[in-house]
């Protein structure tokens, strides 16, 4: 088999072998909206086989292998959001990477990007370690949540406009089930900004007619009944934005400094 099976003990499996399995568009639609929490819709993420393209690659992926990893089993499923239920920060990137979350189960973790990340997220309160290596390590997010805007790794990172399409509902009803408690949104990179847009809305924040331009430190307050709730838009920590300075730690720590002091607002 090219994936872990649901229910077979990998740690933090949301999932088991009844969770109802999506294989088209239609079935995400269907299978987000009748998820009644968190539990139920993060299993039915980590099961989707929506998108055929995404399938086939995510389980060659677990199947071939990177030679640093050639003795591990590979997660190969989608990555479902994880961290607290009730988040007062929600941090969202764009997909997770074939030989890191990929491989863990769990996005941002086993890859540079969440080298960098998770290093911040514990300078900053955020994160109980400074590493997060793989779904066991211990890892937990204080006061936070993180998902990917796209379940599923994508080949060279670059998931297809009807790939986003299909993957949507499962965003955007995570993003409504967490409403009540998040005071700050962290967008990591531009098409995490424009993924959760819409997902905001669904969601029922009022927001600008204009979506403004995306940019490190970018903030936009929207609101949802009588709560205010802040944007912040973050340069994603890949490997060619760290590697050129474009990213660094400093600007990270700012960043995420920031989500603290709006969260207490």
């Amino acid at each position: 088999m090219t994936f872990v099976p649901p229910g077979s003990g990998w740690p933090g499996d949301p999932a088991s072998p009844d969770t109802p399995v999506a294989h088209d568009p239609a079935q995400v639609v269907r299978l987000a909206a009748a998820s009644r929490t968190l539990g139920e819709l993060t299993a039915r993420e980590s099961v989707c086989r929506a998108c055929p393209r995404l399938v086939a690659w995510r389980e060659e992926v677990a199947t071939v292998r990177r030679r640093a990893f050639a003795d591990e089993t590979y997660w190969g499923r989608p990555i479902a959001g994880w961290g607290e239920d009730r988040p007062e920060v929600l941090i969202v990137g764009l997909a997770p990477a074939a030989h890191g979350g990929n491989r863990t189960g769990r996005i941002f973790t086993g890859d540079r990007s969440g080298d960098w990340l998770f290093a911040s997220l514990y300078r900053t309160g955020l994160a109980v370690q400074e590493t997060s290596v793989h779904a066991a390590d211990g890892q937990r997010l204080v006061g936070a949540r993180m998902l990917a805007a796209v379940r599923c790794a994508p080949p060279g990172n670059k998931p297809e406009p009807s790939e986003r399409t299909a993957c949507f509902p499962w965003l955007a009803r995570e993003v409504e089930l967490v409403a009540d408690s998040v005071r700050v949104i962290v967008a990591l990179g531009g098409f995490a900004w424009q993924a959760v847009w819409p997902a905001l809305r669904e969601a029922g924040y009022v927001l600008p007619s204009r979506r403004p331009s995306f940019g490190h430190g970018a903030e936009v307050e929207i609101s949802r009944g009588d709560s205010t709730a802040h944007l912040l838009g973050c340069y994603h920590p890949s490997q060619q934005n760290t590697f050129t300075g474009r990213v660094t730690a400093e600007m990270l720590d700012t960043l995420f400094t920031r989500a603290n002091t709006l969260r207490s607002l």
